[in-house]
């Protein structure tokens, strides 16, 4: 059976028939995890692989996965990886016979590619109409209104100018959504509820559509308030078959950006499933689509849908169907290409089981629920001894997150054969995933799947500024989880002092009197001092917080990144992030990180006697809140500017961002 791999807890299948000949070399014109996954399916099927990459990404993972690698340029995408010339120059070189590419595709390279397939080398994708056709948000629009598909009302040609913007938006009714032609992955695209929103939307989204897809072209339509998106997965072959894979949720994002997916969606019943995957099939059959697809819907709370967009590639969030189907997208993808028919049919694809993908990427959820970080992975270790999890990443320790590329680092996937079991796995999963050297998102990732909105199913685009309206603070500790937090940290520090008294088992100073089994401490955690009693009981320690006392035990193995302690029959994972000879400690509990500071009792009343250092002024600075490229500066020395005007606009990882004064005075 197709399914034995999912019942033996593997998250996706890739069985192959050694007899169906496909392609001896595979050329990928991409980087990161989406790269690694393609690899990962070439080497099961006998495929070897060329892999291309930028000079700042010669020791990048898919670089050492591939059997060949050539570098094709600078870092920036436009010079690299969106190189066109040097791609196909890669391609005669290698003597690759088929091409897979995910990145924004140009026409131009389109029609390279369609030069090339008279030599004899074939694209892993539908053909250059699916792809144009698609690719373009106006011309997709129309030809999805013609193959009976419901869509978004809207203004249907290219807007030429921000007066015109202006016009289209009051005629269609604000909030409208401006967005780029032939955008995607939520870059160009920004929500307008009044004239002036409209016009700034226009500059940056055309910049980004520029930046991003060599095409500025931007469409303006109605902006459905607080909607789910739900997206279905298609696949079709040349021989004119079609299938729709079922959904996946997708409503939980920030800035347009997916964040957390999950199939199948809690909202939607047998018959509008089977209604969007009609209109889906439908459309790809317009277009002739012959490869692995989405079709995207916003759906909204009476379960109307209206069609978004269609990515002509293999999306982000794939792997989740690739659970709840047993298929292997990119080997179907590879055998579509080749010419094969499909080996399944409508009534083969089941949903067996649930699954859940969180996308942990390199950001501070703390501004603006995601800022982008930079900096090097000191430490990695991913959580895949946790059972039925899945690690889609590119990235290893010691791998540099940069300005030049999308900041995901890993996208984490677990399975269940029920949404509770598979929500279970993804909480344990967060805690085991060790990852230093740069700032990330799993704080906010936990707290989304353990939310009881999310729980229950209650969710929308606008998840995270209704839960969040104040922005993300991280998770708030209830009475007992601050006393499990306080206990934990008392216990770990007694346990690290104990350790220090001792070498190789013997204690530091033979002539030290007996040792003691019990300490007053005093633990700072944000604005409270806690006093601590802490006595000790072979591997266990007794501790007293506000009057009760917890038992903590754990192995106490304090070089290991992760630590299992049990809190009075609770188990937790814990992870110590930093610690200092002043006894600062940062530890991971529950997902977020909490600052605390433990001292003897004698050293806590010696400690008011220290000074405060006094916080900088940076009233008067303009400080960017994430690293990237200064793409325009808007004022010079000597201006006059007021609180809220922009003085320059930071580009980082394809994303625009207007820097504004905070207050008024002179550049």
């Amino acid at each position: 059976s197709r399914w034995c791999l999912i019942t033996s807890l593997k998250l996706y299948s890739s069985v192959h028939d050694p007899n169906e000949k496909t392609f001896e070399k595979l050329l990928i014109a991409n980087r990161g995890e989406i790269a690694c996954r393609v690899i990962k399916t070439c080497k099961k099927m006998g495929i070897k692989t060329v892999a291309i990459h930028s000079d700042v990404d010669a020791n990048a993972v898919h670089v050492k996965m591939a059997d060949e690698s050539v570098c094709v340029g600078p870092a920036p995408t436009s010079k690299s990886y969106l190189n066109m010339d040097a791609i196909m120059e890669v391609i005669r070189k290698t003597r690759a016979q088929a091409v897979s590419l995910n990145v924004s595709i140009c026409c131009s390279f389109l029609s390279s590619l369609s030069l090339q397939a008279s030599e004899g080398v074939t694209f892993i994708g539908p053909d250059t109409h699916a792809i144009q056709a698609m690719g373009d948000k106006i011309e997709s629009k129309l030809l999805a209104k013609n193959a009976k598909v419901n869509t978004i009302p809207g203004f249907d040609g290219v807007v030429k100018d921000a007066d015109e913007a202006v016009r289209i938006a009051r005629e269609i009714g604000y909030p409208v959504m401006i967005k780029a032609s032939a955008g995607g992955g939520g870059k160009g695209m920004r929500i307008a509820w009044d004239d002036e929103e409209t016009r700034e939307g226009f500059r940056f989204s055309s910049q980004e559509a520029a930046s991003s897809f060599g095409d500025d072209r931007l469409l303006i339509e109605k902006f459905i308030d607080n909607p789910r998106h739900i997206e279905i997965q298609v696949l079709a072959d040349k021989h004119g078959n079609a299938l729709w894979l079922n959904e996946r949720e997708c409503s939980i994002q920030r800035r347009n950006q997916k964040v957390v997916e999950e199939a199948p969606s809690t909202f939607l019943d047998p018959e509008t499933r089977r209604a969007m995957g009609e209109q889906a099939v439908a459309l790809a059959k317009a277009v002739k689509y012959s490869s692995a697809g989405t079709v995207e819907f916003l759906v909204d709370s009476s379960k109307n849908f209206y069609f978004l967009e269609m990515n002509t590639r293999l999306q982000v969030e794939h792997p989740v169907t690739e659970c709840i189907t047993g298929l292997d997208l990119v080997q179907e993808m590879i055998r579509v290409a080749k010419g094969y028919p499909l080996r399944h049919k409508q009534a083969d694809i089941p949903i067996n089981g649930w699954a859940v993908e969180c996308r942990v990427y390199a950001e501070d959820p703390y501004k603006s629920f995601g800022l982008p970080s930079i900096g090097k992975l000191s430490q990695y270790q991913e959580p895949l001894h946790v059972p039925s999890v899945r690690v889609d990443s590119g990235i290893q320790q010691g791998s540099d997150i940069s300005i030049y590329y999308d900041p995901m680092i890993s996208k984490l996937i677990t399975y269940g054969s029920n949404r509770a079991e598979a929500l279970k796995r993804m909480e344990e999963a967060l805690d085991n995933y060790v990852i230093r050297g740069v700032a990330h998102n799993i704080s906010l990732l936990r707290e989304v799947i353990v939310h009881p909105r999310f729980v229950q199913g209650d969710i929308s685009t606008k998840f995270l500024p209704e839960v969040y309206p104040d922005g993300f603070k991280g998770h708030k500790l209830t009475d007992l989880e601050r006393r499990e937090l306080l206990a934990t940290a008392a216990s770990l520090y007694m346990a690290e002092q104990l350790r220090s008294q001792r070498f190789l088992g013997t204690p530091r100073i033979p002539i030290a009197k007996s040792k003691r089994s019990s300490w007053e401490l005093s633990v700072r955690l944000g604005d409270g001092i806690y006093p601590v009693a802490v006595s000790k009981d072979g591997s266990s320690f007794s501790v007293e917080v506000d009057g009760m006392k917890l038992n903590v035990t754990s192995e106490w193995n304090l070089a290991s990144p992760l630590l299992s302690v049990t809190i009075d029959g609770t188990r937790r994972t814990i992870q110590r992030i930093s610690r200092s000879a002043s006894g600062e400690t940062s530890i991971q509990f529950l997902g977020t990180v909490y600052k605390l500071q433990i001292l003897t009792k004698v050293a806590a009343e010696l400690s008011k006697y220290m000074p405060e250092k006094a916080a900088e002024d940076t009233s008067s600075i303009l400080r960017s809140p994430m690293p990237g490229t200064v793409v325009a500066v808007s004022v010079k020395p000597g201006d006059m500017v007021s609180e809220g005007q922009e003085i320059c606009v930071i580009e980082a990882m394809k994303m625009q961002n207007s820097m504004v004064a905070a207050k008024t005075g002179k550049v």
